[in-house]
């Protein structure tokens, strides 16, 4: 039996518009675009791994709000359940280390992206439930 690996999301919102940043060109999925975040280590809670993730990967400080949805998806090396929490930015400087790109957009615009399919499932319902972004 294939195990299930837990991986976070930040929806991080600034200005009415939501984080997103593309795969490095070394990255199984490069090119495509997600929800910045990552595996939940041994130990963490996903909140916890949240803040560590955008920590690595952004170099800010985030607070971790409402949870948001999750979505399943079975690659190629395994399957991955990823939980999406809403999430504001503390402190720090913008810095990306990992990946290739990063865009603030507009709900309405990120139909524009092209996706991974673990990301999908999370557009379509923000697309749905949040066609404008306001205050959460």
């Amino acid at each position: 039996m294939q195990t299930v690996k837990d991986v976070v999301a930040a929806i991080l919102i600034k200005d009415n518009k939501i984080l997103i940043a593309q795969r490095a060109v070394d990255d199984p999925l490069a090119g495509l675009w997600e929800f910045p975040g990552g595996k939940v280590e041994s130990g963490e809670s996903p909140e916890q791994s949240l803040v560590r993730e955008m920590q690595e990967e952004f170099c800010i400080e985030v607070e971790v709000g409402e949870f948001f949805a999750s979505s399943s998806f079975a690659y190629e090396k395994g399957t991955i359940r990823l939980l999406a929490y809403f999430c504001s930015w503390v402190a720090g400087e913008l810095w990306p280390q990992v990946h290739s790109d990063y865009a603030w957009v507009a709900v309405s615009e990120l139909a524009d992206y092209t996706f991974a399919p673990a990301d999908r499932p999370l557009v379509e319902r923000l697309t749905r439930e949040f066609p404008v972004l306001g205050s959460n």
